[in-house]
């Protein structure tokens, strides 16, 4: 082998490098700089974005959809199978705390007006796209990362990597997208509103009936979602229940963060440069933007309507909380609240309508499958 040959081999991957390629390399930069220096969500983002550095070197075979290849194994393995997003599900249900929602049960239909968005969304997304990838663009708007790649899977795997890629990047940028919304659509009288805070106690018995009762009636009224459904209220109980601090201690800690890690560097090893740099692309990341949006401005509007009917008692930027981005959404309304009125609290009513928004997003999918169903579209997966 001569020294020509030698040189060669070592500049291989520098030759073999495409604009394209080295634009989404400084893309997956750009995420890990977003989540290191401005702290946007540095769980999913580092992953995500060191994960399309790795996908897009040429000739390393670490694209997700490079047979063989080590990330190959676990894309196929945890997300085509969709255990990643129903391991997080368990990991998410023994994280939160339902109790706010169960105290003051009214906040659940700020979780349902949450999810309007992702319907408004679908009939936009319908005039470009065919009704599978329609529906799996319009989840972008549940702001909940693993509930998007459920539906995804299922009938748009081609679309997976825009998807997920806009699903998680919308969702760690909460709160930049949902503030200017919020200030449009209210008046500073509005987000001046002082709502009382009486922090009720919820019972042990309440709290551990919770998931076994909502589990059923939720899951036999959209079986479509029982997975997600199903395993969110399963760490829920494993959490409430008191007995099994080490299972709730794995699954809120170490099972969510290694899931994560995984699920995060094969989301962004699917987003290459041959498949990525295309409007259809780009389209999904504006329908997914225009879903999140939507699902803010109609929380909001539900808002004003329930200050009114209420006669004041309701602040409207409690509505922006109806998302499931838990629990970023409920900061944002209690920091914006704060800016408004520093007397104000509205965090304790924000958390139980977040929480809502977590069983609204299931739901809304769960509706979205059944409708595919109902039209006899089977699933790919």
């Amino acid at each position: 082998m001569s020294w020509t040959d030698v040189l060669s081999a070592l500049v291989s991957g520098f030759t073999h490098l495409t604009w394209q390629s080295a634009f989404l390399i400084l893309l997956g930069c750009v995420l890990i700089y977003l989540a290191i220096a401005k702290g946007f969500e540095p769980l999913l983002l580092i992953p995500i974005g060191f994960g399309v550095i790795l996908g897009n070197l040429p000739l390393a075979g670490l694209a997700a959809s490079a047979e063989g290849g080590v990330i190959n194994i676990i894309y196929k393995a945890g997300i085509l199978t969709e255990i990643f997003p129903c391991l997080i599900f368990v990991g998410l249900g023994a994280m939160i705390d339902f109790g706010p929602m169960l105290a003051n049960p009214k906040v659940l239909i700020f979780g349902a007006a949450g999810q309007f968005g992702i319907f408004l969304t679908l009939l936009l997304a319908l005039q470009f796209f065919t009704r599978t990838e329609a529906c799996s663009i319009a989840i972008i708007g549940a702001c909940d990362g693993p509930t998007a790649i459920y539906v995804t899977t299922k009938y748009a795997p081609h679309l997976l990597p825009a998807v997920s890629i806009a699903a998680y990047s919308y969702m760690s940028l909460v709160p930049i997208i949902q503030p200017p919304i919020m200030r449009l659509m209210t008046t500073k009288a509005e987000r001046q509103v002082v709502m009382a805070y009486e922090e009720k106690k919820v019972s042990k018995r309440v709290k551990v009936l919770f998931p076994i009762v909502a589990g059923l009636i939720t899951m036999l009224i959209a079986p479509m979602g029982a997975p997600l459904m199903g395993m969110l209220m399963l760490g829920n109980l494993l959490k409430e229940s008191g007995v099994v601090g080490r299972l709730a201690d794995v699954s809120s800690g170490a099972l969510v963060n290694i899931v994560t890690l995984l699920l995060g560097l094969c989301i962004g090893s699917a987003m290459l440069a041959g498949n990525f740099l295309q409007w259809q692309t780009i389209l999904v990341f504006i329908l997914g933007l225009v879903a999140i949006s939507l699902d803010t401005v109609t929380g909001v509007l539900l808002g004003k309507l329930m200050r009114v009917l209420t006669k004041g008692k309701i602040n409207p930027l409690i509505g922006a909380a109806g998302t499931s981005a838990f629990p970023m959404s409920a900061r944002v309304v209690q920091k914006e609240g704060q800016k408004a009125n520093p007397r104000s609290f509205l965090l304790w009513h924000a958390v139980g309508a977040n929480t809502g928004g977590q069983i609204g997003s299931v739901m809304a999918a769960s509706v979205m499958l059944a409708i595919l169903a109902g039209m006899g579209i089977a699933p790919l997966s």
